[in-house]
């Protein structure tokens, strides 16, 4: 069973995979943190793990039998705990699915500090972060939902400006074709203005001739 298989074997007992990937990343960071800090982390028939320090030495390399130089080193420990060392020989039985493998902790076994403090931190601070997350997922949602909105009003507005400005543009059109029309209408209407003129001055000498005839004749 790896990582991911454990996970899914605990997802159904917390809520959901992702709460149990969280419980298992929460409880191995606890233990790792702990053991390396020096502390000693003991569960309940389960088992204790410890960081156990190794002095130089001399060592036997396998495969050639040169005597080699081991130094200093520290390394981590896990001694199984006798509850689940008597269900792994069979002095015990398993028990069945749902039910408890190993012993409970006692009560007040998890209070005071060290190894259960750590742990207990490690736990918090995932939670905590967790709801962080939540929250600003939440919090640019919202923010990302006015956004929407601005950029649908700024587009609406921008159609309504391209439809006012087209209709501007055939007013004028409009009233430079008025105008032209205009300006051609005018020279015509000089011309025919000017072409009457002479009519009338024609017709004046005409009706003066005639009165100066009859008043000779008399």
């Amino acid at each position: 069973m790896n990582k991911a298989q454990l996970v899914e074997a605990i997802a159904d007992k917390v809520g959901g995979r992702q709460q149990a990937a969280e419980a298992v990343d929460a409880v191995l960071d606890a233990i790792v943190r702990a053991t390396v800090s020096g502390d000693r982390v003991s569960v309940t028939g389960f088992g204790s793990f410890e960081k156990v320090d190794r002095p130089a030495r001399y060592a036997r390399n396998p495969q050639t039998g040169e005597r080699v130089r081991v130094k200093k080193t520290s390394v981590p420990r896990f001694r199984a705990g006798q509850g689940f060392k008597d269900l792994v020989s069979g002095s015990k039985k398993l028990p069945r699915g749902g039910e408890v493998a190993v012993k409970k902790a006692p009560k007040g076994s998890l209070t005071g500090g060290g190894a259960a403090a750590t742990v207990k931190k490690a736990v918090a601070k995932k939670a905590t972060t967790a709801k962080r997350a939540t929250a600003a997922k939440k919090t640019v949602a919202k923010k990302a939902t006015p956004a929407k909105k601005t950029t649908a009003t700024a587009t609406a507005k921008k159609a309504t400006a391209k439809k006012t400005t087209a209709k501007t543009a055939a007013a004028k059109k409009t009233t430079a074709t008025a105008k032209k029309t205009a300006a051609k209408k005018a020279p015509a209407a000089k011309k025919a203005t000017a072409t009457k003129a002479p009519a009338r001055k024609s017709a004046a000498r005409t009706t003066t001739t005639a009165k100066k005839a009859t008043a000779r004749s008399k």
